[in-house]
């Protein structure tokens, strides 16, 4: 599955404009993009974006992450800046949306699952997102390091009765 880099671009934008402008975290970040991918593919067969994601410690982690994000920042669509936490913690990376996405780019069913992920996940941190993504079985069917085929989000037991789309 190819990435699609205009919609892994304006998926990001799009995340960042409806939680209040900004994503706290890569980890936050990449769990969302899990999110928004895994479930779209459990309910129409195919991805947003078309990222791989692999088995990583901290959870599901789209392939080219970095790359698109770099791309936002040079097309200052997107600014990068670093928060100091308490002492002892490393600092956390916010993604702030510089630009509206491009929402005419989304099926009406990408939207709605958008959406969705924005409503149950996003109040939720970058650590309670990956203890989630921990105990789904496209996690736990993988090695660490190795590609997480999307065909495992059909033993997630979603429940998409809350959705219209």
């Amino acid at each position: 599955m190819p990435i699609n880099v205009e919609k892994y671009q304006q998926t990001i934008l799009y995340l960042a404009n409806k939680l209040g402008g900004q994503i706290k975290g890569k980890k936050k970040l990449a769990k969302l993009l899990y999110f928004a991918d895994f479930d779209f593919f459990e309910k129409y067969e195919k991805s947003i974006t078309g990222a791989t994601y692999k088995h990583l410690p901290m959870g599901p982690y789209p392939s080219d992450l970095t790359e698109i994000v770099a791309s936002l920042v040079s097309a200052q669509a997107l600014e990068t800046s670093s928060v100091e936490n308490a002492e002892g913690y490393s600092s956390t990376e916010l993604f702030a949306a510089k630009k509206q996405a491009q929402t005419d780019i989304f099926s009406p069913e990408e939207l709605v699952m958008l959406d969705r992920v924005i409503e149950k996940y996003g109040s939720l941190n970058g650590g309670q997102l990956e203890q989630l993504s921990h105990g789904e079985a496209p996690y736990i069917a993988t090695e660490l390091n190795e590609e997480i085929p999307y065909e495992l989000s059909f033993y997630r037991s979603t429940d998409f009765s809350e959705q219209n789309a």
